[in-house]
């Protein structure tokens, strides 16, 4: 096999679709390094597993002497995405989306190499934008091209809502591609249509078109819907060993072929040949061992074993200091970070999903003396030790 070829086999690997192949290989023969283009708005504070798939691509272009834009959408974070959303997303706050910038840069570079990364925010030009502008680049779109994508036109025909504002987005979007000059963009399946957007905005600009190259999507811990942290079925990659582990360790042993598949390079063959709970043990501790290290990968194993097997607490519990006499499990709960609200800690304790030194709770109004050390657990896999300060 030619060099070409296994170059461009690489790149074919997993993709859904390149959009046109024809011209990517034109671009490669040039011999000159492209600029791959990604972009992920800071709606959340976690990249996850899903984030991972896409950046595992452009890990592969880089290899291949690819230069990486890496696009925070700090400004259309504010419109919000509806790519696949059944009615208008909330919009998110100026405050949480700089917070939430600010941990993107050490979670992308867990996989991508930094000193081939450019990070680069949208805010940087749309900031200095004109109402003016905005009309001038609304012209190159129709409202008939807009309910042309799948999820516009299915709530348009059932009568849901649809903001101007929503119209906009794919605009901006493909906008930052004409902004960065982008060779390639890279995104998910649902993505499709705004990648395809910068496409066309790039033409009317007189730019020469992006190819687009979208990936699957990875279904979250529920195995039904993708990957997403308002959905809760995600696996961070800040996330603890620990729960790493055990999130992964959770999912069907069907969904399991297709996380080998997206996010790592052993071959499905020696996957098959398994047990599938050894084959997923031999999973969670790759993708551990891939943000962490294979010593805390192996510990990780263990403390699995522990708490699912032997029902045992495990070892190196991060501890909480209290300084209240006395403590209302909901605070407890919450000063722990076991959970984000009141209602949450309220609604698990009805669930059952509370313990207090391995004994259920049942009272959400028990308050709890501090003369001692209690093991807070939630959940399966969520330990906490309290201690009195």
């Amino acid at each position: 096999m030619k060099k070409e070829e296994k170059i461009l086999e690489k790149i074919r690997k997993n993709t859904v679709e390149i959009i046109p192949e024809e011209e990517l290989i034109k671009k490669l023969n040039r011999g000159k390094p492209l600029r791959i283009k990604f972009g992920a708005d800071p709606t959340a504070p976690d990249i996850h597993l899903g984030h991972v798939v896409i950046l595992r691509k452009l890990k592969q272009f880089q290899e291949l002497g690819h230069e990486i834009l890496f696009i925070i959408g700090d400004f259309t974070a504010q419109i919000g995405d509806p790519s696949g959303k059944s009615e208008t997303r909330k919009p998110v706050t100026k405050e949480k989306i700089i917070e939430n910038t600010k941990t993107y840069a050490d979670q992308i570079f867990k996989i991508l190499d930094k000193s081939r990364t450019k990070l680069i925010l949208n805010s940087q030009w749309f900031n200095h934008w004109s109402l003016e502008d905005m009309i001038k680049l609304s012209a190159h779109y129709t409202v008939a091209q807009m309910l042309a994508r799948a999820d516009f036109s299915k709530r348009y025909k059932q009568n849901t809502d649809i903001t101007i504002l929503e119209f906009i987005y794919p605009l901006l979007q493909g906008f930052d591609s004409v902004e960065l000059k982008a060779d390639v963009e890279i995104g998910g399946t649902d993505q499709k249509f705004n990648l395809l957007v910068g496409r066309e905005l790039q033409r009317d600009f007189g730019q020469e078109p992006q190819i687009v190259i979208t990936l699957p999507l990875l279904e979250g811990t529920d195995g039904v819907k993708k990957m997403s942290k308002s959905l809760n079925n995600y696996i961070g990659v800040t996330d603890s060993p620990q729960d790493m582990f055990g999130k992964i360790m959770s999912i069907s042993d069907e969904l399991m072929l297709k996380y080998y598949q997206l996010l790592t390079d052993i071959s499905l063959g020696e996957v098959k040949g398994q047990h599938p709970r050894d084959a997923k043990r031999n999973l969670a501790k790759h993708i551990v061992a891939m943000f962490y290290d294979q010593n805390i990968s192996s510990q990780s194993e263990k403390d699995f074993e522990k708490i699912f097997v032997s029902k045992e607490i495990p070892r190196d519990i991060e501890e909480i200091e209290i300084k209240e006499k006395t403590i209302w499990i909901i605070d407890m709960l919450l000063k722990a970070n076991l959970v984000k609200s009141k209602n949450e800690a309220k609604r698990l304790i009805r669930q059952g999903g509370v313990k207090v030194n391995q004994k259920k709770i049942e009272d959400e109004n028990l308050d709890l003396i501090m003369d001692k050390e209690y093991i807070l657990q939630v959940g399966k896999r969520s330990f906490k030790k309290i201690v009195p300060l």
